[in-house]
């Protein structure tokens, strides 16, 4: 059973931005894309640990801020020539209130 947990108001991120979520495991990023669909990922690229939410979002992927890797916020994988992945949390919008999968981050938690 999935247990999803309300972070926020979708309208506390810019279209195209992104905010973090703590986590006992580390930070998680969650991003806006300019068509309101909301997605989670690993804040941390696998490349050098840059901030994956400080980077510039576009469609429904984001790049780096500091080596300009580029990860499908759907997949989190890289894509392109680079090689690697974060990973990934099924997110959902209900009534403008941002969700994540708490079981999900728990089990993120425990490995």
């Amino acid at each position: 059973m999935t247990l999803w947990m309300d972070i926020g108001a979708l309208t506390d991120i810019p279209q195209q931005g992104a905010r973090v979520v703590k986590t006992a495991a580390g930070c998680v990023a969650v991003f806006r894309t300019a068509d309101d669909q909301v997605f989670a990922i690993d804040d941390a690229c696998p490349h050098k640990g840059g901030p994956l939410s400080e980077g510039i979002v576009h469609g429904s992927s984001v790049t780096c801020p500091l080596h300009a890797w580029v990860f499908s916020l759907e997949t989190g994988m890289a894509q392109g020539a680079d090689t690697g992945a974060v990973n990934s949390y099924p997110a959902r919008v209900e009534a403008g209130r941002i969700l994540l999968d708490a079981s999900r981050l728990a089990r993120r938690a425990a490995a």
